[in-house]
């Protein structure tokens, strides 16, 4: 009960954000429709907590503030190897261990990877990553495994 208030918040937000009237009918043309949104996902059973993780919701701010951080330095060191030249890059290919036990630990995990500048998730199977990365310290620095803890702790 408490994934489905939780997507009818989601949505009416989104709908009142978007909408940008709130007239009468608007506001009533807006709820019909989240009621439907709302019988056509029970019926496809597909409310639950992966579709609404709202275990994330206290602690998924400041993992944000975070990565915002690390991408803002990730991509200070990308244009600065740019300017520097192709001989300050170090291509490097390599598979990582996660400690990430959900699902959806680990698409935040390899999504944060990705959202990085200079370094992407390629593959994900069972607990190991693979991660391209244009410098092998960018490799380095998520074998120490800051941001896998970082998510892990997302999950609990």
């Amino acid at each position: 009960m408490k994934h489905t208030i939780s997507l009818f918040l989601t949505l009416a937000a989104f709908w009142l954000l978007n909408s940008g009237h709130y007239s009468v009918l608007v506001l009533s043309l807006g709820f019909v429709s989240i009621a439907l949104v709302l019988i056509i996902s029970h019926k496809m059973d597909v409310v639950d907590q992966e579709s609404q993780p709202i275990y994330l919701s206290t602690k998924i701010l400041g993992y944000y503030l975070w990565l915002i951080k690390e991408i803002i330095k990730a991509n200070i060191t990308v244009v600065k190897h740019i300017w520097v030249g192709e001989k300050s890059i170090s291509p490097t290919l390599k598979k990582i261990k996660i400690s990430q036990q959900t699902d959806m630990g680990k698409v935040i995990y390899a999504n944060s990877i990705t959202l990085t500048p200079g370094t992407v998730a390629i593959d994900l199977v069972d607990n190991e990553i693979t991660v391209h990365a244009l410098l092998s310290k960018d490799i380095e620095s998520l074998e120490v495994g800051e941001m896998d803890r970082r998510v892990t702790l997302l999950e609990r």
